[in-house]
This record gives C-alpha cells, sequence and structure tokens, in this order.
C-alpha cells in the first residue's frame, strides 16, 4: 500500500484560455478501487493522462508506483495473443496468464489468434489482462464497457472487483456498483472524494443538491428582504438629508447626526448582502442541474410499424445472425439484446433502410418516419450550425437541447471535431429528439454518455413515450425504458 499525491495540480490546453484543472490536491490509496464520474467534457480522461505522464502540468504528482493507462496502443496487431502477453508482461508465468485470461472468460484458444483478429470485447479483456499481470502498477482505466455486451460488463465488473489499484471511468451504474469502493467525481469548480459504491455516492450528491438548492431559495429570499429594507433606509434617509435644507425649523447637526447614521446602517446592509451571496455563490457552482428535456412525436400511420418474420442478414452471402421474428407495434420500445456480433446493429439498419441483403419477410409502414442514431459519431465535422442545417432540425431548439445536456456557450462555438466522445454522442442524441418521427431507433445511444445524461434520456423517454427499437448494454436503463425485450440466440 502507498499514496499517490496530487497537489497543486493545473492544466490548460495550448491554445485555450480556459483552465481544465486548477490548483487540485488529492491523496489517492494506491490499493483503493476508483470510479471516476462526471458530466462530459469535464476533464476525466486528461485527469488519467496527466497521471500517465503525457501532458505538461504545473504543480506536482507523487507515487512511488508506475501509471499504467487503458486503452493502449498495440504496435504490431497481428503479434499472436500469447506472445503479446509475454511481451507485455515478462516476469509473468504461463499458469498466471491463464488465470487471468480465465477469469475473464477467455479460453486457451485465444493464445494462438493474432490480437488483430480478435473481437473489440476481446481486445478489451487481453489488455486489461495484460495490465494486471504487470507488477507495482497503478491502472488508469478508460471507458472499458463500450465494446462489451451485458454478459462482457458483468465478467469485467466481476474481474475489476477481484482486483485493487485501479481509477476506472465509466459511467455504467451497474457496472460501476459491482466493482469499486471509492468515487471520484469532477464537480463544475473541484474534484470530490468519497468512499463507497456509486449508488452511495450518487444518493448522497442528491441528498447535497437539494440541501443547496433549498439553502439558495432561502438566501434568495433572505436578499430579497434585505434590499427591500435596505432600499426603505436609504429612502427614509434621503428624506431627511432634503429636509435639512428647507425652510422647516429643525435642529439641523441633529438630523444631519440621524441621516449619517442611517446612510452607514444602509451600506452595512448592502454589505451583508454581498457577502451572503459571495459565501453561498462557491457551494452552488458545483449543483448539477438535469433540466427536462423534450420531444415531439408522430401520430402513427398504423398500430403495426415493422413485421420482422425469420429474417437473416447477409454479408457475402453468409448470415451475420439467426432467424429472428418480432414486431414493432406503436408505443412499444422494443430492446433487442443479445452477445456482440450477433447482428443486433445489422437489424436496426435493416429496419432503417440500409440496402442490405437478407432472407426471410420485412414489412415497414410505407408513410414511416424514423430517426436513426448510429453506434459512430466520428464523421461529426463542422459546426453545430452547420450540422443542424443538414439534419434540417430546428437550431434554437437543437441548442437548447444541448444546453440541457451540459454544453457551455464556449464549446457550441467549437468545431466538432475538436469535442469528446461523449459530446458528439451528445450532438447525435439532440439531433434525434429535434426530429419528429414515428419511430426513433437507436444504436448503443449512451456510449461515453455521462449518467445525469442517462437520467435526463430516461425521463424524457418514459415521459413522452415514443414508439423506439434501440440496443444498449446498460442494463438500468433498459430495465427502466424497455416494454419488449427481444433476445438474439
Amino acid at each position: 500500500m502507498s499514496q499517490i499525491k496530487i497537489s497543486n495540480l493545473s492544466f490548460t490546453y495550448e491554445g485555450s484560455y480556459i483552465p481544465v484543472f486548477e490548483h487540485v490536491s488529492l491523496q489517492l490509496d494506491s490499493n483503493w478501487k476508483l470510479g471516476f464520474t462526471g458530466r462530459n467534457g469535464r476533464g476525466k480522461t486528461t485527469f488519467l493522462k496527466l497521471l500517465a505522464g503525457e501532458y505538461v502540468y504545473t504543480g506536482s504528482i507523487s507515487a512511488s508506483i508506475q501509471f499504467s493507462y487503458f486503452p493502449f496502443t498495440i504496435t504490431e496487431p497481428y503479434t499472436l495473443v500469447l506472445e503479446l502477453l509475454e511481451e507485455l508482461a515478462p516476469a509473468a508465468e504461463q499458469w498466471q496468464i491463464r488465470k487471468e485470461l480465465s477469469l475473464l472468460d477467455l479460453d486457451e484458444t485465444i493464445f494462438y489468434r493474432p490480437f488483430a483478429t480478435l473481437s473489440p470485447g476481446e481486445q478489451t479483456k487481453v489488455q486489461l489482462a495484460a495490465l494486471f499481470l504487470k507488477e507495482n502498477q497503478f491502472l488508469l482505466i478508460d471507458e472499458p464497457t463500450n465494446h462489451l455486451d451485458k454478459k462482457g460488463r458483468q465478467i469485467v465488473s466481476n474481474y475489476l472487483n477481484s482486483k485493487k489499484g485501479f481509477i476506472l471511468v465509466s459511467h455504467d451504474r451497474v457496472f460501476l456498483d459491482g466493482c469499486i469502493d471509492h468515487v471520484l467525481n469532477i464537480n463544475k469548480t473541484n474534484i470530490e472524494l468519497q468512499e463507497g459504491n456509486f449508488s452511495s455516492w450518487y444518493e448522497n450528491k442528491q441528498r447535497q443538491d437539494q440541501y443547496e438548492h433549498a439553502q439558495n431559495e432561502r438566501l434568495r429570499k433572505e436578499i430579497g428582504r434585505l434590499k427591500e429594507t435596505a432600499r426603505e433606509k436609504a429612502a427614509w434617509s434621503d428624506k431627511v438629508e432634503r429636509s435639512k435644507i428647507g425652510n422647516h425649523v429643525y435642529d439641523r447637526g441633529y438630523v444631519g447626526h440621524k441621516a449619517e447614521k442611517m446612510m452607514k446602517r444602509s451600506k452595512a446592509l448592502e454589505q451583508r448582502q454581498q457577502k451572503a451571496i459571495q459565501e453561498k455563490s462557491a457551494l452552488l457552482k458545483n449543483i448539477e442541474r438535469a433540466d427536462n428535456l423534450k420531444l415531439t412525436t408522430l401520430p402513427p400511420p398504423s398500430n403495426r410499424l415493422v413485421t420482422l418474420r425469420d429474417v437473416q442478414i447477409l454479408y457475402n452471402d453468409n448470415p451475420a445472425n439467426q432467424p429472428i421474428t418480432f414486431d414493432i407495434l406503436a408505443g412499444e420500445r422494443v430492446a433487442l439484446q443479445g452477445v456482440n456480433g450477433c447482428g443486433k446493429s445489422s437489424i436496426l439498419k435493416l429496419i432503417y433502410g440500409e440496402p442490405l441483403s437478407f432472407t426471410g419477410t420485412m414489412k415497414r409502414n410505407h408513410h414511416l418516419k424514423i430517426s436513426y442514431i448510429s453506434q459512430t459519431s466520428e464523421h461529426l465535422r463542422g459546426t453545430l450550425q452547420e450540422h443542424a442545417y443538414q439534419q434540417q432540425i430546428d437550431l434554437s431548439q437543437f441548442m437548447t437541447i444541448l444546453s440541457k445536456l451540459d454544453f457551455s456557450r464556449v464549446q457550441m462555438e467549437q468545431p466538432m471535431e475538436s469535442y469528446s466522445m461523449g459530446q458528439k454522442k451528445k450532438v447525435l442524441l439532440a439531433s434525434s429528439l429535434c426530429q419528429q418521427s414515428h419511430l426513433y431507433i437507436w444504436d448503443e445511444p449512451l456510449n461515453y454518455i455521462d449518467i445525469y445524461s442517462r437520467v435526463q434520456l430516461e425521463e424524457v423517454i418514459l415521459q413522452f413515450k415514443p414508439t423506439m427499437l434501440f440496443v444498449e448494454h446498460d442494463r438500468q436503463f433498459t430495465e427502466n425504458i424497455a416494454t419488449k425485450i427481444v433476445h438474439f440466440k
């Protein structure tokens, strides 16, 4: 057990005038299992890379252990997995390698496969095994669940729970609860540390925000009362001061003394107001707002929107999935579930209208208007204004939704290629919410999306009840919104 000491850490990207971190000080235990959360764009990945020594910063980071970052680049991707693991962890013996892979539900046949031929989920597991096989390492694990299905997430969560000494960036609530014992959260103005799992931290955060909202309301009322009192006293003192100039017979010295006294009291009240505002503002800056989103659906053209009977997608005459049969009825929210590679995304593309070869029968209402979100967001380029024009959506509505999803005015002015993966995904989600449609098809919409935004999306779906077809491996999200689940074999 050792300490990781972060003192007065500050960092600003070159060319930017807005600091990502200012004077951050933390002390972490190298045995902790830390979950790292916070809104998209707050600097979680940047923080990990600062620990890994990839950026120049001011302040100090001291530790007696080495930091290793996940995911890392495999320079020779066609190296056999066994050779790769032996190269990355030369001190590990083969029985140790076999044990790690077994814990990740990988059998030994994977040893003799080139790394590049593995599925994204298998690559994730091999990289994690390689890092944990190293000695005297503290792991910086950045979003490991994005390529993992429901079963894979459970396996990796159990695996991480058996380990110690890592920071894990993830927005999957169930996944975090299964494998962490401390939470790091990036607020608007600071980084907080709390012992416990995600659920306990989230409950405490909600209570804290509710308390601060109540304090803010009381402060607002108190400030209003103080201002009104100050105005009354100022008006009285002004009236008395004016009386010194009139023709009335007053003791001018007495009146002047009283007026001066009232003016001083008025100034004191103003100072009290300002002090109260300043004392509370520092706390109120960390309240996370999750404003309600809106969605306008189109009336369904019929009750049965889509019908599939024994459908198999074909790639080069090879089936990508087992025959699948299901319907999409108006008002249903259908979740497709199955292991990675079973054809879920292909079915979404087919229903959306992509020209895929298939067997079986598919019927889709001819008047059906679909809003589609793909897995990938790397194609986003240019400005938000250009994107809104291309998508034929209302710019004002689009910007409002992004603002509610925690986009700042500064971020809205930047090109989309500079956005984090989470911010890019929010652009796609906001676009979809702006599109009046009969059916919303979302393919893994929550990849990289922060927890607060996930809750916002759940709430808007439950409120407006759109007809949906989606694939999502976040178990809690699916349980909360799905009305029907279709299982792929």
